[in-house]
């Protein structure tokens, strides 16, 4: 069994499934599918690509079935957006299925908040380049993953004017397929509903320390925090930078994909090169 303590776990959000996540779930966690299906109604992992209605539950149940597998001993973890609630899981905070129910609510508010708005990636540039974009299109930085890697959100209209603007500053542009705002104001009409679910669930003391991607620290009031992320940009890169001066030197992505690990290897490239 592992015993170093300056493992770090990575919980990943949507954009990270992968075609082989439900046959994990059914190997490790098949009570929490069978109970995430019910939840859901069908099965998740069979339209994971057509709504975060069906993607968020899936890659919650996939996380928690990597990290089943894991004999990692962390003294810290954070998560992707979606992810924190899988991060906060694993350090006891939230009960497996009491976590499994705010997810699939999660989902279900978020693609039910906005039907008209959508994101766009900036690839390239610098996080004041995306700002600049995002201001000049009057639409919001959603995500801030990585070097080079920033995500906007807002109505479509607004964000082809985002993606012209692009243009004038260097960067690439590529629009996000998904049915939503993310991270935006437009998703205002979950948080009530969200904080309410919120309101019902016992939390536990952690195990460990999580850090949450609103405020890129460890989180203080996870009621709070985790309402106010519905609206709030994905600060992913000093997330990352907080838990490597936290003293994190090796990196356990409990979800499917590799999607953080390669946005670790953009940070700390950067971080070194600095």
């Amino acid at each position: 069994m592992t015993t170093r303590t300056d493992i770090a776990l990575l919980f990943p959000g949507q954009g990270s499934q992968t075609p082989d996540m439900r046959d994990d779930v059914a190997r490790e966690l098949p009570d929490l599918l069978d109970r995430c299906i019910e939840l859901v109604g069908e099965d998740p992992f069979a339209r994971v690509d057509e709504s975060t209605r069906f993607a968020q539950p899936a890659i919650f149940c996939a996380s928690m079935a990597g990290w089943h597998a894991s004999d990692a001993q962390p003294s810290m973890a954070a998560g992707h957006s979606l992810g924190e609630l899988g991060a906060l899981t694993a350090a006891g905070v939230l009960d497996t299925n009491d976590a499994l129910e705010l997810v699939v609510l999660r989902g279900k508010l978020m693609a039910e908040a906005d039907g008209s708005g959508s994101m766009l990636a900036l690839l390239g540039g610098s996080i004041e380049d995306a700002e600049a974009i995002a201001n000049q299109a009057g639409v919001t930085v959603a995500n801030d993953n990585a070097p080079g890697q920033v995500v906007l959100s807002g109505e479509r209209g607004a964000l082809e004017e985002a993606e012209e603007a692009a243009r004038e500053y260097n960067v690439r542009a590529r629009p996000l397929d998904v049915a939503g705002a993310f991270h935006s104001p437009s998703m205002e009409p979950a948080v009530a509903p969200f904080r309410a679910a919120l309101d019902e669930v016992e939390l536990g003391t952690p195990a460990f320390p999580v850090y949450s991607c609103s405020t890129a620290a460890p989180f203080t009031d996870v009621r709070a925090e985790l309402t106010a992320a519905l609206t709030s940009p994905v600060r992913w890169r000093e997330t990352f930078l907080a838990l490597l001066e936290a003293g994190a030197e090796d990196f356990v992505e409990t979800g499917p994909g590799t999607v953080l690990s390669k946005m670790a290897r953009r940070i700390t490239k950067e971080t070194a090169n600095a």
